[in-house]
């Protein structure tokens, strides 16, 4: 048998894929038993309400609950590939400590948590240790044809499986039986941990009522960040209207006045005005068509965003390569999220990262439009740092859209921004 033949290959799978999970389940079946210990520690705290002590017990053994369930979930991700949202409802800002166990009590995915501390210490145990008892129970097969009729033998008892174990030749067969557990047990590992990963998520996944819940919480949130920031970006229109192409509009009435009236004793002083009243109208040009270009960019609408991008890359101080994959366009609402986005990301890069050169990846998938940019700068940048990056969040959070930063100190820094939409040809 060859290393690449198909049988050498199946073989190193499963030594590496069932030794691997059986480690797993043993870990997890440790954290069955400190969950048995957390579910009398709940229950107590839970008695104790009524004279007062539980109200300090029960938010901290919840919470204790809470992180040992979300390793649970962590880890059928991670083992399984079976994905466990988080199920908890929002505690309220502010909360006294008989309000917050009202709370606590309240969310019914604690009582979820709480029935899972029992089966998992039961059911759950039995499906994550399984394999490691095989393997154990193999290693006592193995063993038998060296201790039979000694003391040792006694101690590991007369039976294996079915087979009464009292001479040489039944001991070996208990051998042969026991080498087959190692198989057996590799075999079933990675199924009985995807299956205990299913069996998790019935009962710490959010139920419907929990989602809902949730994205009408979400939907206000984002509906009063989306007022705000009209109501700030409204506020920012009138202050340049007032600071900028107004004050250039009104020089440039006083001035023609002026202008009028010593046209005719005063023509060369009267030119002199008349040039000054062009440059402050050419100005106030300018700075209407550089807010209209902020609420909406001409180039974005005309041409899409995927010009609109490259066009920020060409004038980004910064050396900036783009790779652009997008089969249509999003609607328009989506196109403007995406670009000032993208330019707040360049922005925040040019300013803070002292990056040279970056990257921008546009690209469509699964119903999602995925832009990712990147930077060799030193790294550290997050949201709650300044208002740029924050804002991004609220000005993606009505649509559904969400931003990722990775950006460890010393860099480089990678942000990806996801905006479910559909695409038009």
């Amino acid at each position: 048998m060859t290393s690449g033949s198909p049988v050498a290959t199946m073989t190193r799978s499963l030594l590496r894929d069932g030794g691997l999970a059986t480690v797993r389940g043993g870990a997890l079946a440790v954290v069955a038993v400190t969950e048995l210990v957390m579910f009398v520690v709940v229950v107590t705290a839970g008695s104790l309400i009524g004279v007062g002590v539980g109200l300090f017990m029960l938010p901290p053994a919840v919470l204790l609950v809470r992180s040992l369930t979300d390793r649970v979930r962590a880890s059928a991700d991670a083992w399984s590939g079976v994905r466990i949202p988080s199920p908890y409802l929002p505690e309220p800002a502010g909360s006294t400590a008989l309000r917050r166990c009202h709370h606590l009590l309240g969310d019914r995915a604690n009582w979820r948590d709480a029935l899972w501390l029992l089966v998992d210490s039961s059911v759950g145990i039995l499906l994550t240790l399984t394999p490691l008892l095989l393997v154990l129970h193999g290693i006592r097969g193995l063993t038998m044809p060296f201790v039979v009729g000694s003391d040792a033998g006694e101690w590991l008892g007369s039976w294996y499986v079915v087979l009464p174990v009292d001479d040489q030749p039944t001991a070996w067969f208990a051998a042969i039986l026991g080498l087959a557990h190692f198989p057996l047990a590799l075999w079933s590992a990675p199924h009985l941990l995807k299956l205990h990963a299913r069996l998790a998520a019935t009962l710490l996944a959010p139920t419907e009522v929990t989602r809902l819940t949730n994205r009408v919480q979400h939907l206000a949130e984002s509906r009063d960040d989306a007022v705000g920031s009209q109501a700030t970006e409204l506020r920012r229109i009138e202050r340049d209207l007032h600071d900028g192409a107004q004050t250039h509009l009104v020089a440039m009435g006083m001035t023609l006045d002026a202008a009028m009236r010593v046209l005719d004793s005063h023509p060369e002083a009267a030119r002199s005005l008349m040039d000054e009243a062009k440059n402050s109208s050419a100005k106030a040009l300018q700075q209407l068509r550089d807010l209209v270009r902020g609420i909406q960019p001409p180039v974005l609408v005309d041409r899409g965003l995927a010009d609109a991008i490259r066009t920020l890359a060409i004038e980004n101080p910064l050396r900036i390569e783009t790779t652009i994959d997008l089969p249509g366009r999003p609607s328009l609402a989506v196109e403007t999220a995406a670009y000032f986005s993208v330019s707040e990301v360049l922005n925040n890069a040019m300013k803070h990262s002292g990056a040279d050169s970056g990257a921008i990846n546009v690209h469509y998938d699964f119903g999602r439009l995925v832009m990712n940019i990147s930077d060799n700068g030193r790294g550290g940048a997050n949201t709650e740092g300044g208002t740029g990056l924050r804002g991004i969040e609220k000005r993606l959070a009505p649509l559904d859209g969400f931003i990722t930063i990775l950006s460890p100190l010393g860099g480089p820094t990678m942000v990806t921004i996801e905006i479910p939409c559909s695409l038009e040809p």
